[in-house]
């Protein structure tokens, strides 16, 4: 006599990994003569595999991929502009592109979360802040050519007619995979505005004298005469980010006085910077020519760009250079094409050192590491040589970066001992201003400007 026939409900999800979700559709699988503790096994084996595989959501401009590298993302502009910012109801839009460092495409999703001016998630359901379909597919996609490291170009413009943004404030893009959105590969932060106040401000020398040559102070007004403002010193939350870097950003930046439907933030302490110093850059558009601070070009299994072995400036006067502040130029000028034909070159990157420094890691940072101190970019000190070194993986561009160290007490950015801190030092500002809604209970982005330390000065 045969033996029985064991039929058990498994959920079913996109992929294997996906056995622990119990939300989806199931299907019966009818195991002859399987032995009910190996089948548990299993079971008990694809949901560890599925926890596993959830990455923890991160409210930050963040990569869960490894594979996937030199994320571009701002308005949809014809000249790159990474101030991921965009106006409530008008028809701009915001512009995404990355790459997968594999030949063969993959399908992504996307859906968006409304922030808090913190950055935490706010207390919105989507409904109330998007209008239409809650997620929407990657559609456009590029395969690289004639190029040694293939990989895939992916390219998003949202939102779309079937996805319209209804509130204003701060948002986080998730991209992800399969239709899961545990399986995460990149988020980024973007703001929504309202225009119904206008900011005017300028950014000089730091007014005490013991930061008059290292510091910069960023002071500004709020005119509010068209907006129904209530418990401003409450209410409202102000934040100046220096350059598109967050790590540093001053936040939480209360009014110091209100008067003719003004707010003023003319502090001497709390709006003040670090100036840092002009950012250092390097040349690698074309592979084949001669480049800016390039030494040296070869190719093994990949190729490779030596750059000029550089000094610590900590000690050193100020230089006015021009720069890019830390930003990027996604260009390839060996090819038509600067995103099918564009290269990635494995560049290294020396710094002059007598001795390994005491004060914390050594970090490459600039728009080519996302702004972020992440491990990939972190040097190594050889004392032989007396230099630290790096070797990382990068899109054929045009590079601003410096050389930073990471505070172990706090982990934010410091140049006090590899770049230096000049008030002279030419920045862009950004100053975003929230006001918290009682009625609607969530931040409303009412206002911003950009502000430059050399057009803005008095």
């Amino acid at each position: 006599m045969s033996k029985p026939i064991l039929e058990v409900k498994i959920p079913l999800n996109k992929t294997l990994k996906n056995f622990g979700s119990l939300f989806v559709s199931s299907f019966a699988i009818h195991f002859y003569s399987m032995n009910i503790k190996k089948f548990l096994f299993v079971l008990a084996f694809a949901a560890f595999m599925s926890q596993k595989s959830k990455a923890e959501l991160i409210y930050n401009n963040f990569i869960y991929d490894s594979l996937v590298e030199t994320v571009i993302f701002g308005q949809n502009t014809s000249v790159y502009s990474p101030l991921a910012i965009m106006e409530l109801g008008k028809t701009n839009a915001m512009r995404l592109k990355f790459d997968k460092l594999k030949a063969d495409n993959e399908f992504y999703q996307y859906t968006i979360v409304h922030c808090s001016h913190d950055w935490k998630p706010s207390n919105l359901q989507k409904t109330e802040y998007i209008e239409g379909s809650f997620m929407g597919d990657i559609m456009d996609f590029e395969y690289s050519t004639n190029t040694f490291q293939q990989y895939v170009q992916y390219e998003l413009i949202f939102p779309t007619l079937d996805m319209q943004i209804t509130k204003s404030g701060n948002y986080l893009l998730k991209i992800y995979r399969n239709f899961d959105e545990n399986d995460l590969v990149l988020t980024r932060r973007f703001m929504v505005v309202e225009s119904v106040t206008s900011i005017t401000g300028t950014a000089r020398p730091a007014t005490n004298a013991t930061d008059r040559f290292s510091k910069q102070e960023v002071d500004f007004e709020i005119n509010y005469e068209n907006f129904d403002l209530q418990n401003p010193f409450t209410n409202i939350n102000t934040v100046i980010i220096q350059n598109n870097s967050w790590n540093n950003s001053i936040q939480n930046l209360k009014p110091m006085f209100m008067s003719n439907n003004m707010l003023q933030f003319n502090y001497e302490n709390e709006n003040v910077m670090v100036g840092t110093n002009e950012f250092r850059y390097f040349d690698i558009r074309s592979l084949r020519s001669f480049s800016t601070n390039v030494v040296d070009k070869y190719t093994d299994s990949l190729r490779n760009a030596v750059l000029k072995g550089e000094e610590i400036k900590a000690h050193l006067n100020y230089i006015k250079t021009i720069d890019y502040n830390g930003k990027r130029v996604i260009q390839n000028t060996d090819g038509q094409d600067a995103t099918e034909n564009g290269d990635y070159v494995l560049v290294h990157f020396s710094l002059r050192s007598d001795n390994e420094l005491n004060v914390g890691d050594v970090y490459v940072y600039g728009e080519l590491s996302d702004w972020r101190l992440q491990d990939k970019f972190k040097m190594t000190y050889y004392p032989n040589e007396k230099i630290y070194y790096l070797a990382v993986k990068l899109k054929q561009s045009y590079y601003n970066y410096h050389f930073v160290t990471k505070d172990p007490e706090t982990g934010k950015v410091t140049y006090d001992f590899t770049e230096g801190n000049h008030s002279e030092t030419e920045n862009d500002y950004t100053v975003l201003a929230y006001y918290y809604d009682n009625y609607y209970g969530y931040d409303r982005l009412i206002g911003y400007t950009t502000i430059n330390t050399m057009t803005d000065r008095k």
